[in-house]
């Protein structure tokens, strides 16, 4: 059984930074493509970044492009994402979630609709005030 808990969320301000951290227990993350999601307030889940297996290739949501990094600790087990210039409608809840497939393929099924990760944490709040 693996288990995601992510960190690191809290109150910053227009301009700030924040580094999410996503800890994994229970089996090694090293053979799934990892993804940061978030949810906005009365809004859907929505994709922000993914990084493939071997962390050699990553994907962003075009509103976080050039200022959100992905990143994944092999050693630790664990993903990051660094985000940086964070603006009041990055406010959301942030996930982080594991899938078997590969990047490629879990980038064309999102964008296809009906897809879910096949492990999800429980979230973590980043709110950014103006």
């Amino acid at each position: 059984q693996v288990y995601l808990v992510e960190s690191g969320g809290g109150l910053v301000q227009t301009g700030g930074s924040l580094r999410l951290s996503c800890a994994c227990s229970g089996d090694p993350l090293s053979p799934y493509t990892m993804a940061w999601f978030r949810r906005a307030p009365g809004k859907e889940r929505v994709f922000v970044a993914g990084i493939s297996a071997n962390g050699e290739d990553t994907e962003y949501a075009d509103s976080v492009k050039g200022r959100f990094t992905i990143s994944r600790d092999m050693t630790n087990n664990t993903v990051y994402l660094q985000m940086s210039s964070l603006i009041p409608e990055d406010t959301a809840v942030y996930y982080c979630g594991a899938t078997p497939l590969t990047l490629h393929f879990m980038m064309h099924s999102y964008k296809r609709g009906g897809f879910d990760m096949h492990l999800w944490g429980k979230g973590t709040l980043v709110t950014v005030s103006s």
